[in-house]
């Protein structure tokens, strides 16, 4: 994989997902990033069992700890210098976190005019630009909790997506900025919403709202696209193995009915007719997959040249030959663990394959590089303003012993 970024240095001041994320992906693309953490570390350092989780271990490997103190002025000094040194600020403090510790785009500015300045945050410009807001706040403002409840209650999604989404956001509109050859003031201070994400992540479900309000003289939602066309859904095999079957068009559809071996029905060709009777389609297909077990099905569909997929438990996902294929995933070893890591996209394996740094762990090496003498260094580190690495903070709890 190319790695253009590399040379250049990114700073994140970043808890949870959004802009750990973000910086994630800014680091696979080459740039050094350097997390700066508060005396606690990272809100997801303490997470699993006293330890860390697994959104650490996943996006935060490769990185380079500073902790750092910023409530005062000593730290706010080393930040100063920091921001000197690097080409892109990540952040997602909330406005007045950010501004009561000196990291928005004006302080940055102050101390690198050329700074890019990222800000992911629960509300971009407008009446709620100072609220707070987390994923889930971000799913319920935009219509997606309302579609997914659990017997009943509007209920989160499993995974934060929008959390990643704004983080890769964040990524393109800095690699727009950095592609300018000369980008004002504006273009460098970019601010990524969770609820503009959500909004935008939304927009195909509002339009069709829309569409359909203004032909049909009522408000109505387009359904989700399994619902919206019979045939293309989980299907349980009978094996009770849940098998996911691709059928967006008529030539899918006479292909399926093929393979599975279904009984002629010419009058659901087309697609508008399945919608018509949707139940028969959808006992049809049932049926049909019920019959086979999970190999002979997706025999059957492979041969017809069908997409699918088994419906994966995470117990099994990474055991996939797809998965294990060079370049898909990433080896580490952190404390006394090994784990594989799926890697961003790419067409090679990564260059290393470092752990998520220990709190604190490049505090030291980093104020060298900033200009401290070893009497400053030392300064900082017994004033409390800077912790060097103590590996035996953030342990896991032992695991007992079953039975």
């Amino acid at each position: 994989m190319a790695h253009p970024l590399k040379g250049r240095r990114v700073i994140e001041l970043g808890t949870m997902v959004a802009a750990p994320f973000a910086t994630h992906i800014l680091g696979a693309l080459g740039a050094e990033v350097v997390k700066i953490e508060p005396p606690a570390g990272d809100t997801t350092r303490a997470l699993v069992r006293g330890g860390p989780s697994g959104t650490l271990i996943a996006y935060s490997h490769g990185k380079r700890s500073l902790c750092l103190d910023l409530t005062g002025a000593g730290g706010k000094e080393v930040f100063r210098r920091l921001v000197a040194s690097a080409d892109i600020v990540v952040h997602n403090l909330a406005p007045a976190a950010a501004r009561k510790l000196g990291v928005t785009a004006a302080d940055c500015d102050a101390a690198n005019p050329r700074i890019i300045h990222v800000h992911v945050k629960g509300y971009g410009e407008g009446p709620q630009a100072d609220d707070l807001a987390t994923n889930p706040v971000a799913e319920a403002a935009t219509g997606v909790m309302d579609d997914h409840r659990i017997d009943g209650r509007p209920s989160r999604l499993g995974p934060s997506y929008h959390d990643q989404f704004a983080g890769a956001y964040a990524v393109i509109r800095v690699l727009a900025a950095l592609l300018d050859p000369a980008p004002t003031a504006a273009d460098r201070h970019i601010e990524i919403g969770l609820y503009e994400t959500g909004l935008h992540l939304a927009a195909r479900d509002l339009a069709g709202l829309q569409l359909k309000s203004q032909l049909l003289g009522r408000p109505e939602k387009e359904a989700g696209g399994e619902f919206a066309m019979p045939g293309y859904g989980a299907y349980e095999t009978a094996d009770h193995r849940w098998i996911y079957l691709l059928t967006l068009t008529d030539a899918h559809w006479a292909r399926l009915a093929t393979a599975l071996a279904m009984p002629p029905a010419p009058e659901l060709a087309r697609l508008r007719e399945r919608k018509k009777q949707r139940e028969r389609v959808e006992a049809m297909v049932r049926e049909a997959v019920a019959a086979l077990s999970f190999d002979d099905a997706a025999a059957r569909l492979r041969g017809a040249g069908l997409g699918h997929n088994e419906v994966m438990p995470l117990t099994r996902v990474l055991d996939a030959p797809q998965a294990r294929h060079p370049g898909k995933l990433r080896h580490l070893a952190f404390r006394g663990l090994d784990f594989a890591i799926p890697e961003f996209p790419g067409p090679a394996a990564p260059e290393t394959a470092e752990p998520p740094p220990e709190l604190g762990e490049h505090s030291v090496p980093l104020l060298r590089e900033l200009g401290y003498d070893e009497a400053g260094a030392a300064a900082l580190l017994a004033s409390g303003t800077v912790q060097g690495i103590d590996p035996q903070a953030f342990g896991w709890a032992p695991v007992k012993a079953s039975g």
